[in-house]
């Protein structure tokens, strides 16, 4: 059952970040679009701005995560450092695989 849910959340934590990247660039990008800007180069800016946004967002807010890492140190839990670790993994893979589409949306090197 436990790790039922943990496998959930591990994919939920991977789109979500995805999605907040994605769809905050394309839509953040609107602004941009609306004042006469390049909307594919916003698109680019955008994204690396929301990053880490999309990871604490994925994870839960960051304090979620602190409350786990302490649980896991101070009452001796490693399996919750270890949860929490992969939930920060799935959420970074989640921001890259949605920087790589965006980098072949508008064509553009992100690094």
């Amino acid at each position: 059952m436990i790790e039922e849910r943990f496998f959930a959340a591990f994919i939920h934590c991977y789109f979500i970040a995805f999605g907040v990247v994605i769809g905050g660039a394309i839509i953040g990008s609107i602004g941009d679009f609306a004042t006469g800007d390049g909307t594919l180069s916003s698109i680019g800016r955008i994204a690396k701005r929301l990053r880490i946004w999309a990871i604490a967002a994925a994870i839960g807010g960051t304090f979620d995560a602190f409350t786990n890492f302490e649980k896991g140190i101070f009452e001796g839990s490693t399996m919750d450092i270890f949860k929490q670790a992969m939930m920060i993994v799935s959420a970074m893979g989640g921001v890259k695989t949605a920087m790589i589409c965006i980098e072949w949306l508008i064509q553009e090197d992100l690094s």
